[in-house]
Order: structure tokens, then sequence, then C-alpha cells
């Protein structure tokens, strides 16, 4: 099966949303509602009220729109990657990774502020690529500050991806202090705007519920977290190793951005502890950008029986955690 989400076909589009049914079913059928845990934000919160008023409280229908946003997601990491040619040629592994992935542990399957977030850290992952190539990027830093401003607002942590700019910045490009004042300006140019939106309308009680942030050190007791963990942290590693053997010989832009993509890893991990209240479910926000050091492992693995093997394990092990293991 690697060996077809190796190339680069569009038709793969189709195996894709076949193998998305497969590694999702479980959490078809038996769905689960929004996740709603004090750690999400006010945007979240109106945006949620909104659907159950519009489409009521239907578990499957949220859990549905979980799994299409996933899936739009692989589709666009995708995109981008292949546009970039982090690989030698177009591919849909950081597709099927990206699916296989978020379906080992079950709270990566919810509909949750982190879902939405990572659909606009696409574009700022997108963004962020282009920095680069750009004589001036004031305007590019500011628009990517403004996008994690309003992922703020959907979940206030994510503001923490903040480090994730200014450290592309260094990576991308020569140090500019003005360009880092810039970045913060457009974080807080969102919160600035909806705060004044909700004092002129006289709703400033409301404004008490965007800046939810805390730091709490969890002691993880379940085995499905410890395990989902685990076997990420172990692909990650070893498609970073594998990619070493190829990085010498990628354009300058190319290593770049597998540098920030590094950097995207280590910080989306940090950013859940900085939650009201610790939930595993947000570490679907590191899963994005190691999904493609996931990608690049398979990638790596010349001989297909051998990537086949590696990959029917994994789908093996989210298979039983799906349907054979205790909640």
């Amino acid at each position: 099966m690697v060996k077809f989400f190796r190339s680069g076909n569009p038709l793969t589009v189709l195996l894709l949303l076949i193998y998305t049914l497969l590694v999702k079913f479980y959490y078809l059928i038996h769905p689960s509602s929004f996740l709603v845990d004090g750690n999400e934000g006010l945007l979240y919160g109106l945006f949620v009220k909104w659907m159950e008023m519009a489409f009521g409280k239907s578990p499957f229908l949220f859990t549905s729109l979980a799994v299409l946003l996933l899936l739009l997601q692989a589709l666009l990491v995708t995109k981008i990657v292949n546009h970039q040619r982090l690989f030698a040629k177009a591919t849909y592994l950081p597709a099927m990774s990206y699916m296989l992935f978020t379906s080992l542990y079950e709270g990566w399957n919810i509909f949750s502020p982190a879902l939405l977030v990572n659909l606009v850290m696409l574009w700022v992952f997108s963004n962020i690529t282009l920095l680069y190539t750009r004589t001036s990027a004031r305007d590019v830093v500011f628009n990517i500050g403004f996008a994690l401003g309003i992922c703020g607002l959907f979940y206030f942590p994510a503001t923490i991806f903040c480090l994730l700019l200014w450290l592309s910045l260094l990576i991308m490009r020569p140090f500019r202090l003005a360009e880092w004042i810039i970045a913060l300006l457009g974080l807080i140019c969102p919160i600035y705007l909806l705060g004044t939106y909700l004092f002129l309308t006289d709703q400033w009680a409301l404004f008490a519920k965007i800046p939810r942030i805390g730091l709490e050190i969890p002691f993880i007791q379940h085995y499905k977290v410890w395990g989902a963990m685990a076997v990420s942290l172990f692909f990650f590693v070893l498609g970073w190793l594998l990619l070493q053997r190829t990085l010498k010989k990628m354009l300058i832009q190319g290593r770049k951005i597998w540098n920030v993509l590094v950097v995207y890893v280590f910080v989306a991990m940090v950013v859940p502890f900085f939650n009201v209240h610790f939930s595993p479910a947000y570490w679907v926000l590191a899963i994005l950008p190691l999904s493609l050091f996931v990608a690049n492992a398979y990638w790596s693995i010349v001989n297909n029986t051998v990537a086949n093997i590696i990959h029917i394990l994994t789908l093996a092990y989210v298979i039983i955690m799906q349907y054979f293991s205790k909640n």
C-alpha cells in the first residue's frame, strides 16, 4: 500500500478516501461530541453554540466534521510539501501518515479547538516557507502574526506559536528586529480588535474568556496516550535520522524548511502544557508537522516489502487500540 501513496498520481486521492474510512471507521461508529474542557477560546465557544443551534447536538455530525477537517488538512499539507519539493517527487505519503497517526489516539479525532488551529497553522506554515525568498517580509510576517492571533481566539495557548514564527525568522532570514516587532503587533491585533468590539457593544464581560492559559505538568496514566506518543516520537526520530542522508543534497531553502519543521514539532508539543487543564487531545497540534517526518521515514525505506511491513504493524496497532483494548 505504501507504494501507491508514494506516487503523486491525483487518483491516489480516491485511495486516500478509502484509507480514511478504514482508519477512522471506529470513531465514526462510536462518535463523540465536540471537546469542551475549559481550555477553549471565546470564538470556539461561540462557533460550537452556533453549530448546535443550526445542526443540533449530534455526536456523529461533530465526529464526521472532525474527520473531514483531518482529511482536508492531510490534502493541504501534501499540497504544500509537493509545492516546496521537500521530497524528490510528488507524493501522497504525508496525507497517509497524517490520517494514520491521528488515528493513534481517540482524542485526536474529536472536534476540538486544536483541529481549527491546525487548519490555520497550515496557512501559517505555507507562508513561513516563503520567507527565504522575500527581500522584504514585513507584510508576510504581520499576516502570520495576525493568523496566530486568530488562533489564540479559538485556543489561547496557540499564541505560543509566535515562538515558531520568531525562530523561523532566525532560520529563514537575517535578523531584523523590525520584523520581530511586526510579528508581535500582528499577534496582538485580533485580540485588540475583538476587545474593542466587545467594549463598544457593552459585552466587555466576554473578554475575560479570551486569555485562558495556565501551566500544568501532568502525570499521564492512560496507556493509550503513552502508546500513541511513543509510536509518534519513534517515527519522528526515525524520519529525522533518515532525513540526514539526503539533507545535504537539498537546496538551501529545502534544508531550512525541514529545520523549521523540527522547531514546529517541539513548539507544538509544548503548547498543551499551558492549558488551564491539561489534555492530550491538544497534542494533535504536533502530529501535523510530525507526520512529515513519518512520511520521510516511509519515503526513505526503498524496499517496498520492509516499508509495507512497518506500515502494517503500525496499522495493526491502531486497529487493536481501537477495537480490542479497554478504555
